[in-house]
C-alpha cells in the first residue's frame, strides 16, 4: 500500500453547519471512540519504542519529543508533566516545537517547513547518541520533524515517531515508528481532534510506562511526585500514612514536607 494522507481525507459527515448541537456532539463522540481501537492495533510498536527509551535512560540518556503545531504542543505538555508527576529533573524529558516558545500559544508561519531547523533546535540541548528522539506529526510529512530524525540517524541517535497516516515519510525516518490510523477527522483536516487525541494517548502510554520502568512509581502510587500544591501534599500525606506506622496526619505532613517526597519520607523512617 502506497502512502495515503488519510488525515486530510474528507469527513464522512456533511453540512455540519446545519446539524443540531446534540448531533454534532454525538458524531464527535462516535469518531473519538475509534481512537483507542486504533491504538490497540499498534501496542506492539509502542512497546518496542518504550523498551528502547528505557534502555537509553538507564544508561544516562534523555528523551526528546519534537514536533510542530498541535503535535509539538502535545510533546511539550507530556514532557513538562514528568517532573511534577514523577520527581525527575526537568531536563530528562524535553519537548521541542517548531518556531520555539512563541509557537506554544501562537501559530508561527512556515516554521514546520524548515527541514534543517529541527536538528539545530536539538543541538541547543546537546543531543547525543545516549538520547532517544521521538518525532510527532499527525500527517507524518512535516519537514521540520523528518529533517530532525534524518540528522539523528546520521549521528547514530535512536529515533521513534508518532503519526496518523500509514507508511508515512516520517515513519521511514524513524527506528521505531508508531502509526495510529484513526481515519478522517470530523471536520476535514482538523488533526487537533482524533489525531491529536491519539498522539496524546500514546504519549501518556510512553512516558508513564517509561517512568514505571525507571522505578518512579511504587505499587500504583506517584511516590516521587513534587509537592507543588495542597492537593498533592494531602495525597502524599495519606500515602505516607498508608506506608508507615504514622497515624497522626500532622506528624506525617511535617515529615513529608521536610523530606520532599513520599519515597524519601518512607526511606527516612526505615533508616
Amino acid at each position: 500500500m502506497g502512502f495515503k494522507r488519510i488525515t486530510e481525507s474528507p469527513s464522512i459527515y456533511r453540512h455540519l453547519e446545519k446539524m443540531p448541537v446534540l448531533e454534532i456532539l454525538n458524531n464527535i463522540n462516535t469518531e473519538d471512540k475509534r481512537v483507542p481501537d486504533a491504538i490497540e492495533k499498534v501496542i506492539p510498536q509502542i512497546e518496542q519504542l518504550v523498551n528502547a527509551v528505557v534502555d537509553k535512560m538507564l544508561m544516562g540518556g534523555r528523551l526528546f519529543y519534537i514536533g510542530a503545531g498541535t503535535s509539538g504542543r502535545l510533546g511539550i505538555v507530556d514532557a513538562s508533566e514528568c517532573p511534577p508527576t514523577y520527581g525527575v529533573p526537568p531536563g530528562l524529558v524535553i519537548g521541542i516545537i517548531a518556531g520555539g516558545k512563541k509557537a506554544i500559544t501562537e501559530a508561527v508561519e512556515f516554521a514546520e517547513d524548515d527541514a534543517g531547523q529541527g536538528w539545530i533546535d536539538l543541538q541547543e540541548h546537546n543531543v547525543c547518541d545516549k538520547d532517544v528522539v521521538i518525532g510527532i506529526a499527525a500527517s507524518g510529512t512535516t519537514p521540520y520533524v523528518i529533517g530532525a530524525l534524518n540528522k539523528c540517524r546520521e549521528h547514530k541517535i535512536i529515533t521513534g515517531s508518532i503519526c496518523c497516516n500509514p507508511e508515512a515519510p516520517l515513519s521511514a525516518a524513524a527506528d521505531y515508528p508508531v502509526e495510529v490510523v484513526v481515519g478522517p477527522e470530523f471536520v476535514t483536516g482538523s488533526t487537533r481532534m482524533k489525531s491529536g487525541t491519539a498522539q496524546k494517548l500514546v504519549l501518556n502510554m510512553i512516558s508513564t510506562s517509561v517512568m514505571i520502568q525507571l522505578g518512579r512509581v511504587e505499587d500504583n502510587k506517584m511516590v516521587n511526585m513534587q509537592l507543588t500544591n495542597d492537593k498533592l501534599v494531602d495525597r502524599g500525606v495519606k500515602m505516607l500514612m498508608e506506608k508507615t506506622d504514622i497515624a497522626d496526619y500532622e506528624t506525617a505532613r511535617k515529615l513529608l514536607l521536610e523530606s520532599g517526597s513520599v519515597k524519601k519520607a518512607v526511606d527516612s523512617r526505615k533508616a
